[in-house]
């Protein structure tokens, strides 16, 4: 029996049945183990916010049951839908996760008669992020939340925060005090800046872990390094420095491989934030270096990467770090379709990793269209459609399949300075590339996700979430 339940992404399978409706009334329990207190306390809150009803862990009415499960897919889950009760079965924790973000918004959607059915769902890529610039212009741990708030429901799983460049340098680094001091308070324009305590950072990891999220931190170099250079004058040359930048040019600022402060100041770097990041991967930038001769990029690199293995985590960066020797298991992210692909090939078959971030595809701080307000178009206008209608493995000839290890949306704030603009980039694009990052290539259609994405309107107007109402769905 269908049912006017709009899933985004959509599981890998959904059965509606004729039988009598799981009703709330006036609220509901929340089961859980004991060992999932935490989450107990999040899925009773989520679902209360979802149905308007009261829900609490323990409590009176009709049950929700979260169970782990032994066997399935990672990030696998069922939700099975009965008049005496939901039962969300998970293969892991952040499976749990996901089960409960289906079943949000399928109560959402359904009202106090939930229908009878069961709901099964696994992902197609374990990697399913969003990169979050935060140098260009700073977004606290509050926007930060609710940015994994929303993530989180859309059933992706890393959230990337890009954490310097020339505007601004945003983790206060335990081993390297001066960066944020000095480099902190900058953002694009002279606006204000900021930057995150260690506390906030752990905070954030916290409160990402518990919504099947990770955190993969990026400092970028050997470019985009102007905030670097002007906290750290013997990063320079001359030892002078730099001054502040607060324009949105790239490609100027570059560390150098032969100073003696280089090579210390990247294990510094990198060992503060491998200590305080839970997780394989940390991400070196390596991008849009325009004034360094080849060889010498080709050292920094290997100067940063080094010093991420060796404080335990594994490497991941920019499209261009592909030109030089990389170790297997690199995750090299693909940003750029106008560029020769024949060195991402050539990794991948060395053993490299790539994650799909096309420009033209995921970088949802372009504009949907021209003259649009808020972004920019230098890899052109992407459209709601544009986000969704694309294959991955597809992107470049000659890649191995089993090579892509995931797809990873992009948002930069060189133009977005407040929350509900950042938000406006995002939704419902974000929406968009989830699904592509979760669901099967074979299940996916524009017209049926056009169709679907517009019920999660009306879930972002009631919690008050700027979008945009991108042209191809009915808002």
């Amino acid at each position: 029996m269908p049912a006017p339940i709009a899933l985004v992404p959509l599981p890998r399978s959904v059965v509606w049945t004729a039988d009598d409706p799981f009703v709330i009334g006036d609220g509901g329990a929340v089961l859980v183990a004991a060992d999932q207190a935490d989450f107990g306390a999040l899925a009773a809150t989520r679902l209360t916010e979802a149905t308007g009803r009261p829900f609490t862990v323990g409590g009176r009415g009709p049950s929700v049951e979260f169970r782990l499960v032994e066997g399935g897919a990672a990030e696998s889950s069922t939700v099975s839908i009965a008049a005496d009760g939901v039962l969300v079965e998970a293969s892991d924790p952040a499976g749990l996760w996901h089960g409960l973000a289906t079943l949000r918004q399928v109560v959402r959607q359904a009202g106090p008669e939930v229908p009878a059915g069961r709901i099964e769902d696994a992902p197609r890529f374990g990697w399913r992020g969003l990169s979050v610039d935060i140098a260009r212009h700073f977004f606290g741990p509050a926007e930060l939340r609710l940015v994994v708030d929303l993530m989180a429901e859309h059933k992706l799983n890393v959230l990337h925060l890009h954490l310097s460049d020339d505007q601004g340098w945003r983790i206060d680094l335990p081993g390297r005090p001066e960066l944020a001091a000095r480099s902190g308070a900058t953002a694009v324009d002279g606006d204000p800046g900021g930057f995150l305590t260690a506390d906030d950072y752990r905070e954030l990891i916290d409160y990402a872990a518990l919504r099947g999220i990770r955190v993969v931190p990026e400092v970028d170099v050997p470019g985009h390094v102007n905030a670097a250079l002007h906290a750290v004058p013997e990063l320079t040359p001359d030892g002078a420095g730099v001054d502040v930048y607060t324009g949105i040019e790239v490609g100027f600022s570059k560390l150098a491989a032969d100073l003696p402060a280089t090579e210390p100041f990247l294990r510094d770097v990198f060992g503060d934030l491998a200590a305080m990041t839970p997780g394989e991967y940390l991400h070196i930038g390596g991008d849009e270096v325009h004034t360094m001769e080849p060889a010498e990029y080709a050292r920094l690199v290997a100067m940063a990467a080094a010093a991420v293995r060796d404080a335990g985590k594994q490497v991941v960066g920019w499209q261009e770090i592909a030109t030089t020797p990389l170790e297997p298991g690199t995750v090299v992210q693909f940003w750029d379709p106008r560029e020769d692909v024949t060195p991402f090939v050539t990794a991948a078959r060395a053993g490299a990793k790539l994650l799909m971030s096309p420009g033209s595809r995921a970088y949802l701080d372009m504009q949907y269209h021209e003259g649009f307000p808020l972004g920019l178009h230098w890899a052109g206008y992407v459209s709601l459609r544009d986000a969704y209608d694309w294959e991955p493995t597809t992107l470049i000839a000659g890649l191995p399949e089993d090579a892509v290890i995931g797809v990873e949306a992009a948002v930069w704030t060189e133009t977005l300075r407040t929350l509900d603009e950042l938000t406006t980039m995002l939704l419902p694009r974000l929406a968009a590339v989830a699904e592509v990052a979760w669901t099967s290539a074979e299940a996916r259609g524009w017209e049926d996700f056009a169709a679907r994405v517009a019920a999660q309107g009306d879930d972002w107007r009631a919690r008050g979430i700027a979008f945009h109402p991108a042209d191809g769905a009915q808002w």
